[in-house]
């Protein structure tokens, strides 16, 4: 390794994700073993241009590894937007001699430091946190495994008092523009039907599927990602209340939960992987790419690659939720 690093920060910044706090710790506890200085940017861009900066040792991150949330903090910076925001930034880092920074977080993240590596031909390697999994150029993001087991635990919960009840359950998750939290964990709770922003809904056939299901089932989910072109939860129930009057519909909206608490082995073992690889890329030279899990091989994907949302819905998955809710 050519060692012309000396001082690393590392962030989070934008939605927070199980597994973040394992991602600071291997950051750290890397470029420690290394013999690099580490400073921790707390409240991403916004911190940066702020100057909130804290010196980082092996006990900074000691019993962390199971939170959730992120001990840095995060938040949206409209200031970084600008060039003078920006400008700020890159004068409190260089005030503390930061030569390389590890960014970690999703698309917004990675578009400012795809800017800011340009601009001041500074380093930066990210990591993908992100409970969505919508980033191209890793299998999984760090917090996508935890979130939809929440929704799994959650739902399941759900279909105790559905199946007493003999109700159908509409189940919101997050996924504005992305579906895969809907879809996988659609289908690890058996719903009887999957709606997600990628796919075109088609109530009718919805409708159809719930007049064709077996009239013994005790309970019925359907599950809804938040983008999806039907409108939302809700929407879906109005619709399914006018044609089935005689069902107990009922819509549950997961929200907020999905993003908290103590992050999976997945998402720990994934995110201590690639904190460990970000810091040896950097000392490597590699620059301006997010550093992901592809086939279990650490894989490095430049920012503008990995933003472009190039994450494709398997249609297997899709089938698979027609073909078992018979």
């Amino acid at each position: 390794m050519t060692n012309t690093i000396k001082k690393i920060g590392v962030f989070t910044s934008g939605g927070d994700s199980p597994g973040m706090n394992a991602a600071i710790r291997a950051v750290v506890r890397t470029a420690l073993y290394h013999n690099i200085e580490v400073v921790g940017i707390r409240r991403g861009y916004e911190g940066m241009i702020n100057a909130e900066f804290q010196d980082m040792d092996r006990k900074s991150v000691a019993n962390i590894i199971q939170r959730g949330g992120t001990i840095l903090k995060t938040a949206r910076s409209q200031a970084f937007l600008t060039p003078e925001g920006r400008q700020i930034a890159y004068n409190n880092l260089k005030k503390i001699n930061v030569d390389a920074l590890v960014a970690i977080g999703g698309d917004g993240t990675f578009t400012g430091a795809k800017v800011f590596g340009e601009e001041f031909d500074m380093p930066i390697l990210g990591l993908p946190g992100t409970i969505d999994n919508d980033l191209f150029g890793t299998d999984f993001t760090i917090g996508y495994d935890t979130a939809i087991n929440t929704v799994i635990n959650a739902v399941d919960k759900i279909r105790d008092t559905a199946e007493s009840h003999d109700r159908l359950f509409i189940v919101e998750v997050m996924g504005r523009d992305c579906g895969l939290i809907a879809l996988r964990s659609g289908i690890g709770v058996g719903a009887e039907s999957i709606l997600i922003p990628e796919t075109k809904t088609d109530i009718n056939a919805i409708i159809h599927r719930l007049e064709i299901s077996r009239k013994d089932k005790s309970s019925k989910i359907i599950m809804v990602a938040e983008g999806d072109d039907a409108g939302g939860a809700f929407e879906v129930a109005e619709i399914i209340k006018a044609r089935f009057p005689n069902y107990d519909t009922k819509v549950s909206i997961l929200g907020h939960i999905q993003r908290g608490g103590s992050p999976t082995c997945m998402d720990r073992v994934l995110a201590s992987r690639v904190g460990v690889a970000a810091v040896e890329g950097l000392l490597n030279g590699e620059r301006s790419q997010m550093v992901g899990l592809i086939h279990g091989k650490i894989a490095f994907t430049s920012f503008e690659q990995a933003i472009k949302h190039h994450v494709e819905v398997n249609e297997n998955l899709l089938k698979i939720v027609e073909v078992l809710s018979l």
